[in-house]
């Protein structure tokens, strides 16, 4: 998996590419914790994203959880398949995506 960053006016955007499971997950844990004290928002771009499993799911709930007192986190340009597994496991119903 690849994550290119980008500062925005509120936070930081950071764009996935490839699969997020059990072997990067711990990639974009970290990026997250770097970004967290600094970042009032999160947006995590998904245009590039193939493919995510439980590992990633898990992620971005600690990552949720953690900016629900800021700014927030979104997730945005979600495919299809990722976009069923949201909705399947229910995390369609706590994550903003756009």
């Amino acid at each position: 998996m690849t994550i290119t960053k980008a500062q925005t006016q509120n936070g930081l955007e950071l764009s996935l590419e490839g699969r997020l499971d059990t072997m990067t997950a711990p990639e974009l844990e970290a990026e997250i914790s770097k970004a967290l004290p600094g970042a009032d928002s999160l947006v995590l771009d998904f245009a590039k994203l193939d493919y995510i499993s439980s590992a990633g799911l898990r992620v971005l709930l600690s990552a949720h959880k953690q900016l629900s007192a800021k700014g927030g986190l979104r997730i945005v340009h979600v495919n299809d398949i990722v976009q069923e597994v949201f909705e399947v496991t229910g995390f369609a119903d706590i994550l903003t995506i756009e």
